[in-house]
């Protein structure tokens, strides 16, 4: 059955469109979009929603996330399962589900799983692995004595076993044969992030040539700016083919550092969770990649040393705290959970926008940019 959406204050694509409507066909793919009524002539059979005057942008897309619901995407499909639809009700429609330090074993194992369900279902996009291949010293809630440099035949037992669904891979591109598993990652089609790094803003220009456009997190587990020692994210800055993420969950960065990251990459920066299992549950004790977690007032710490471990942090969420405490513009920061992720992921020619021919995923928020309903592949979740 198709859908129509009407009265809506469309947000995508950059713009706001007042009176609008859209129609998602039964082929899971937005088959028009307008203003005004003539959406009646195309609502005969149709389920009609009529949005009342909220806001409807694109589905929201996650590249970095590891939990939610109290389950951990590591922790096998039921985990899976159970975490998605926690991210799903708060208005992300696609995941790319990351993985934490393990054994490359392990890692082949898990992203085998992720590949299997992506099979069976659109709305899992495949697998990001943060981790082995990291800087023990900026290694975050990794576990150090798994952390190692990349070898080819690691590469490609991890590609092998993700079967063509390993959407991102973060990597310390410092690490002995660092800059050559950045370019075998990305001659196969991987986005590759540089992250949890000691690189220097040569060094990281060096990964970007090599292949990397991503930096994973920006400002959490690498080099800061400074003026005599730019750092990462300078370099990232520099490069109009690299996205940088951030979690703008008011914790792992400041919002008016945040505030510097859209003014000095705009159109390049995505808003990712980095949820883990914590994300739409209690606080209290947790694990993270075998580590004790602590969460208090919605804020994961490493019971070992007190490292921010993951976030609780959904993308509604985000969206919010990007108007409200960044001051970003809605149609900018709708852009960086929708368009701007799907191009870091090279999925820009059919996810992020709600323009015909684009997958039939739609968020409804009220003007307090709170969910009011979810659409994922033209079924309504919500």
């Amino acid at each position: 059955m198709s859908t129509v959406i009407h009265s809506a204050r469309l947000v995508t694509d950059g713009t706001i469109t007042d009176d609008a409507w859209v129609v998602f066909g039964s082929d899971a793919a937005v088959a028009g979009r307008g203003t005004g009524d003539a959406w009646r002539a195309l609502a005969q059979g149709a389920a009609v929603v009529d949005a009342a005057g909220d806001i409807l942008t694109p589905g929201f897309i996650d590249i970095h996330g590891h939990g939610g619901g109290a389950a951990a995407y590591d922790d096998g499909a039921d985990a899976i399962a159970t975490a998605v639809a926690v991210h799903r009700a708060h208005g992300t429609t696609r995941s790319v589900l990351s993985l934490v330090t393990a054994s490359v074993d392990d890692l082949a194992a898990r992203a085998g799983v992720i590949a299997d369900l992506a099979g069976r279902d659109p709305l899992i996009l495949g697998s990001h692995l943060e981790g082995p291949f990291l800087d023990v010293g900026h290694k975050g809630a990794h576990t150090p004595e798994l952390l190692t440099a990349p070898s080819r035949d690691a590469v490609d037992t991890l590609l092998d076993a993700a079967g063509g669904t390993l959407r991102q891979v973060t990597i310390a591109p410092e690490l002995p044969g660092g800059l050559e598993a950045i370019g075998a990652f990305a001659r196969a089609g991987v986005t590759v992030a540089i992250g949890h790094t000691d690189a220097d803003f040569d060094m990281a220009c060096a990964a970007f040539d090599a292949g990397a456009t991503l930096l994973t997190h920006a400002f959490n587990a690498m080099n800061g700016i400074h003026h005599r020692a730019p750092g990462p994210v300078v370099a990232a800055f520099s490069r109009d083919d690299v996205t940088i993420e951030v979690i703008n969950d008011g914790t792992h960065v400041h919002p008016q550092v945040v505030r510097l990251l859209f003014a000095s990459a705009p159109g390049r920066v995505a808003l990712v969770t980095d949820a883990m299992a914590a994300a739409g549950a209690a606080d209290g004790a947790y694990t993270l990649g075998g580590l004790a977690v602590t969460v208090t007032d919605g804020v994961a710490r490493l019971v070992d040393g007190g490292s921010i471990a993951g976030s609780t942090l959904t993308q509604d969420e985000a969206l919010r705290r990007a108007v409200t405490d960044v001051g970003l513009s809605l149609p900018d920061a709708v852009d960086a959970l929708t368009r701007v992720p799907a191009r870091a992921i090279g999925a820009d020619e059919s996810l992020g926008s709600l323009s015909p021919g684009f997958a039939a995923d739609a968020v409804l928020l009220n003007d307090a940019l709170e969910v009011r309903s979810v659409w994922a592949a033209g079924d309504q979740l919500r």
